[in-house]
């Protein structure tokens, strides 16, 4: 779908006052973000501005923001690598693997800590994803080529889990409880329109190809060079599987899943986080989202 923006930042100013401005290309880390002016739009919502920012009004980013405040829904999408379905030795799937993650409490801001309760500080684990967001309301979308129409945007985010409380006798085969914990879904640091990131309009073929690596401590753990060819349903497959029979309403997030390279299927044996790893998740054309991992006594 069309955008009136191209790299969309939600971030507060010196004041904390929160706006949406247009991050320019080269700005796409803490770093690079943090101290820059850039022209803002009006209103509340990132499917809701309007107009375009050039040069009518300007602020300084100060705090990068999670891109949406809030989200009907976010949706998780387990098994969807092939490269992770092959270092899981599990069969191929006919359908998606779907869980969710409650909103608000999972969004995390790019920059901020993820707090870890007692309760999930045992085997944890890390998930470098590539995440969009639905720009209008839409159900029982009948084509691939019409789901990709309704994205209005990608990011980059961090599937954390915690894998003690997704073992089969914990979860009784369900993943939402592991991955659901406050903090668990931190995204950013900007909402990429799909014309920017792909290069490409809706429905043509030739696209950019997409890196994602995802680092703890500096450390490489994951990374694919390809990550829309990597995926084994695609984004429009996932808009036309979810829609059936449910509204995904505007703002609803999908998580599309993650490449091979986590904690859990490290070798000779799992890597999990401890207290003070920092995870970044860095996607070609988005940005790096950077987490501390912090565990609370």
């Amino acid at each position: 779908m069309k955008t009136v923006f191209e790299r969309l930042v939600r971030f507060s100013d010196p004041s904390g006052k929160i706006f949406y401005g247009e991050a320019p290309k080269e700005a796409d880390d803490e770093k690079t973000l943090v101290g820059r002016v850039v022209p803002v739009y009006d209103g509340e919502n990132p499917w809701d501005l309007k107009g375009h920012a050039g040069g009518r009004r300007s602020a300084e980013i100060a705090k990068v923001l999670v891109p949406i405040p809030s989200a009907p829904l976010i949706y998780g999408i387990g098994l969807n690598f092939k490269s992770h379905l092959a270092e899981t030795s599990f069969p191929v799937l006919s359908h998606p693997t779907v869980f969710t993650k409650p909103c608000p409490g999972a969004l995390t801001d790019p920059y901020s800590p993820v707090y870890v309760s007692k309760e999930c500080q045992r085997m944890m684990d890390y998930e470098g994803e590539l995440a969009f967001v639905i720009g209008q309301d839409c159900k029982n979308v009948g084509t691939k080529e019409e789901g990709e129409g309704m994205v209005m945007g990608y990011t980059a985010g961090n599937d954390v889990s915690c894998r003690y409380w997704q073992a089969p006798e914990r979860c009784g085969g369900q993943h939402g409880y592991a991955k659901g914990m406050d903090g668990f879904a931190p995204l950013g640091p900007v909402l990429v329109s799909p014309a920017a990131l792909l290069g490409a309009q809706e429905g043509e073929r030739e696209r950019k190809s997409i890196t994602l690596t995802t680092t703890v401590n500096g450390e490489e753990r994951q990374r694919v060079e390809g990550v829309l060819e990597d995926l084994l349903f695609g984004v429009g497959e996932l808009v036309v599987y979810l829609s059936r029979g449910t509204t995904l309403r505007k703002g609803t997030v999908v998580m599309t899943g993650t490449p091979g390279g986590v904690a859990a299927f490290m070798k000779p044996e799992p890597k999990w986080l401890e207290d003070g790893d920092v995870v970044e998740v860095r996607i070609g054309g988005i940005g790096t989202v950077r987490n501390e991992h912090v565990f609370e006594d």
